[in-house]
């Protein structure tokens, strides 16, 4: 079986970048101001993240930041994930537009990367798509209609897609957001990105409260639809996600289309130094690579956990116990290469020595995080009455790439 594509580099189109310089500098914001309030906005969004306050778009330079830095990155990351669900059909409707919530929208991230990805696969369904965008703040719902109107003005089709409300995450059928979402489902695409982790902040148990929030849009899913949830790189925010992922599974509530190739507890919440993250490759725009050059960033890969629920059961793969998720990268040790692995059967660490290196198993060099892999065989071998906690690859077993990431 050969591997469905080979790792594509993702970037933005042409489009998107027209537009983002056409709205971004709407701010008048000064080069060098621009640059510091990447700087403190990225501060905020990992090591000072528990000061991070649910309306810091609110703030002009943090709103600015947002639009000219994080937004390209973030919008990309939806993309990949809509091409992730396009692969096994995950983004089919019937015949009424397509309905999508965007939930914690900020700026329209998740929105303007839908209509983008549409107009440039579907045209007619760009044109039919019914959004209702949300956010704790009135000021990013504002740039949200901005940056949708003006991609409609680019590529010339009617700007009257999307809706925008004010409203309360952390208790969505209430007031006004509630009514809207009523009205607007079922939803084929509920998008949560970079969102999640910021409710409930002051609960005894957010990871719970958190799922009782994906509890209550649930019902609202239409029958083939999906809830992406897209949260940042953190060990905090990924081990949050994972949490989240066991409470609703455990209840029966939905099952995972993707990453995991199971519905059992995560193994990575095993132990404490554990988390599950993506990394993909990505084209950097030159306005980021500039940022990047003053600021001493690197932007150059899209780092994000996630989770792609539904409750049609549809997966990306085949699970069985010999397929697994690839969680890291594929580390070379003397002598030796390593990576770590999931499914089913749990997250164990898997290896072939260089001298075991074969044509049957060298698929095992081509392994990057995030690729799905089948191995006919993994041998545990057993020293002194201990078995070895790492797996064995041998000469003779055979190793494929299902799905590369």
């Amino acid at each position: 079986m050969q591997p469905f594509n080979e790792q594509k580099l993702s970037s933005l189109s042409p489009p998107v970048l027209n537009v983002l310089a056409k709205v971004s500098p709407e701010r008048d914001f000064h080069r060098g101001g621009l640059a510091q309030a990447v700087v403190t906005l990225s501060r905020l969004f990992t090591t000072e993240r528990a000061t991070l306050s649910q309306h810091y778009l609110d703030d002009p330079a943090h709103a600015s930041a947002y639009l000219s830095y994080f937004l390209p990155v973030n919008l990309s990351k939806v993309q990949v994930l809509l091409a992730e669900l396009a692969e096994n059909n995950g983004l089919e409707t019937s015949d009424r537009p397509m309905a999508v919530l965007d939930l914690g929208c900020g700026p329209g991230t998740g929105s303007l990367a839908l209509l983008d990805w549409f107009w440039h696969r579907k045209p007619e369904q760009a044109r039919a798509l019914s959004v209702l965008a949300s956010d704790v703040s009135s000021a990013p719902l504002q740039d949200a209609t901005k940056l949708w109107e003006a991609y409609c003005r680019e590529v010339g089709i009617a700007s009257t897609g999307l809706r925008s409300v004010q409203g309360n995450l952390e208790h969505p059928l209430k007031g006004e957001l509630g009514k809207q979402i009523v009205r607007g489902g079922p939803y084929d695409l509920m998008i949560m990105a970079n969102c999640l982790n910021e409710l409930c902040p002051s609960s005894v148990d957010p990871p719970m409260e958190r799922a009782a929030v994906i509890e209550q849009l649930l019902p609202f899913l239409a029958l083939h639809g999906t809830i992406m949830i897209i949260e940042p790189a953190l060990r905090q925010t990924a081990r949050g996600l994972h949490q989240v992922r066991n409470y609703l599974l455990k209840k029966g509530l939905c099952t995972v289309y993707s990453p995991c190739l199971h519905e059992g507890g995560c193994p990575a919440l095993d132990n404490p130094d554990d988390w599950c993250h993506e990394e993909r490759p990505w084209q950097t725009p030159p306005t980021i690579a500039a940022l990047d050059r003053e600021v001493g960033f690197i932007k150059d890969a899209l780092k994000f956990s996630y989770l792609l629920l539904r409750t049609d059961g549809r997966t990306i793969a085949t699970r069985s116990p010999q397929t697994f998720r690839v969680v890291s990268e594929l580390r070379e040790l003397k002598g030796e290469k390593r990576a770590w692995l999931c499914n089913e059967t749990g997250r164990p660490e898997v290896g072939r020595l260089d001298r075991k290196a074969s044509p049957y198993n060298e698929a095992l060099d081509s392994w990057h995080r995030g690729d799905i892999v089948q191995i006919e065989r993994i041998v545990r071998k057993e020293k002194e009455g201990k078995v070895s906690p790492v797996g064995r690859i041998e000469r003779d077993v055979a190793v494929e790439i299902i799905r590369h990431a």
